[in-house]
């Protein structure tokens, strides 16, 4: 196995951070990796596998693995649905494409999101009102400390907003190396209620979509929202949408009647963190190369050669302001490294 030495991160994360990796393996099975993991146990290692949620903003000091394990395995087909596993380095985006290609329903919603199968879980990555849990059936991960495979269920996983298990209780303990997901062959149930998307299908001409219709729906608003990471360095959402009281939710809208949100249950309302970011006035601004994107202030950019630091400083600008104004704790959804 190949391990380079003083390797540019650059190409391995959307933000295009220019870190360096004092090692460098490019991993592409499960034997390879426990080989790895074992042989030395108290060796450091840090994990990255499409870099699409992460803000590199310091040079990493031990091997990095670099996930690239693929594959797509039918496990179990049934009249109505089917159980299929890929593995943690196929590109997330192209996996969906598959399936839909296949006729199978489910992750059409989350089409065009950024980075590859195995991080997925981490994240919870959700979008147009649909969440990887909704499909998620199991996932394997190795223990970077044994080498010991564990399998999570759904209930395991502790799935929450853009949160997991792999995010709190066992945070850098696993690596995952494969997802299994249940999606439907037949009678797909479709979730076109977000504006957006019942208004792309309307544009489009379409009234009975079909699960393509939907991701190419998706897809279309996507692009006309959100830069290409290979044309602009960016993560995608850089923060959470925060979920706030009723009674808090009700005093911000005597000052502000037109502020958008999405009712969770009768205590709590989800408002759009990229509507508080616009308000505030940083929507299309820049420091140097680091800056807030101009169609959609939830997303923070590297026009070229911006640090990791810079564009964490410009996020705490936006979360001290949106703080002062109103009064909300605005919560990084990217991993800061």
């Amino acid at each position: 196995m190949n391990i380079e030495h003083n390797k540019s991160l650059k190409e391995y994360n959307t933000f295009g951070i220019d870190v360096t990796a004092s090692e460098f393996v490019k991993v592409t099975s499960e034997t390879a990796l426990k080989d790895l993991l074992l042989k030395d146990p108290k060796k450091r290692f840090f994990i990255i596998s499409g870099g699409s949620n992460m803000l590199l903003t310091k040079d990493i000091d031990t091997l990095v693995l670099h996930i690239a394990i693929t594959g797509i395995t039918v496990v179990e087909e049934f009249k109505d649905s089917i159980i299929i596993s890929a593995n943690a380095g196929e590109n997330w985006h192209d996996f969906v494409l598959y399936c839909i290609n296949q006729g199978y329903g489910g992750l059409e919603n989350l089409s065009l999101i950024p980075g590859y199968v195995g991080s997925a879980p981490i994240q919870n990555i959700g979008a147009y009102g649909v969440e990887l849990k909704d499909t998620f059936v199991s996932c394997e991960a190795i223990h970077i400390s044994s080498g010991e495979k564990h399998i999570f269920s759904n209930k395991d996983c502790k799935f929450g907003y853009r949160n997991s298990i792999f995010k709190s209780d066992v945070k850098d303990e696993f690596i995952i190396t494969k997802v299994t997901f249940k999606l439907s062959k037949n009678n797909h149930i479709l979730n076109t209620s977000y504006g957006a998307i019942e208004n792309a299908l309307k544009e489009n001409g379409i009234t009975s979509p079909t699960i393509k219709d939907v991701s190419e729906a998706v897809i279309q608003i996507r692009q006309s929202k959100l830069p290409d990471p290979n044309e602009i360095g960016n993560s995608g959402s850089f923060f959470k949408n925060p979920v706030i009281s009723i009674d808090h939710f009700s005093r911000l809208q005597k000052t502000y009647p037109d502020i958008p949100f999405y009712k969770i249950d009768n205590q709590t309302i989800k408002v759009p963190a990229g509507w508080l970011i616009e308000q505030s006035g940083f929507k299309g601004k820049r420091w140097g190369d680091a800056g807030v994107h101009e169609k959609q202030a939830l997303v923070l950019v590297n026009y070229n050669n911006a640090t990791g630091v810079e564009i964490l400083d410009l996020s705490k600008k936006i979360q001290s302001k949106i703080k002062d104004r109103f009064d909300i704790n605005l919560e990084i959804e990217v991993n800061i490294i």
